[in-house]
């Protein structure tokens, strides 16, 4: 459905350096860059759809954006990433079988105070629900 996605974000860096290293696990890397008002492109190597951030002056209203994972492993790495980036959770890995039988998910709240998930729907041999 997408192309890009493109907000603003309060510090720059801080942000373009918490999204790089969160969504590595998911093998998303920085594209392309530009000036901090311009912002950084962040996308898979080889992928059609990408995250787009860039400074602004303007306090950016709240949003949840869920990541796309292929397997439940890449969704406890992004939360580990995610954390140690700076991150605070908002809810550890685990099935949520409320949105979906499959549904494997991890939510952390980013530096500008965003819902930040990483979400796999394949099975997989995790047995509880959190």
């Amino acid at each position: 459905m997408f192309d890009h996605v493109k907000f603003g974000v309060s510090d720059y860096t801080v942000s373009k350096l918490f999204f790089a290293k969160a969504l590595a696990p998911l093998g998303v890397v920085v594209v392309s860059e530009g000036l901090p008002a311009y912002g950084v492109e962040l996308c898979s190597p080889m992928g059609t759809v990408s995250l787009c951030l860039f400074q602004t002056d303007e306090k950016p209203a709240h949003l949840h954006l869920a990541f796309s994972a292929e397997r439940r492993e890449q969704v406890d790495a992004f939360y580990r990433a995610a954390m140690a980036a700076g991150g605070k959770d908002n809810g550890a890995p685990g099935l949520r079988s409320k949105y979906h039988a499959n549904y494997y998910a991890a939510f952390v709240i980013g530096p500008d105070g965003h819902n930040l998930e990483a979400v796999c729907r394949e099975t997989g041999p995790e047995p509880d629900d959190r």
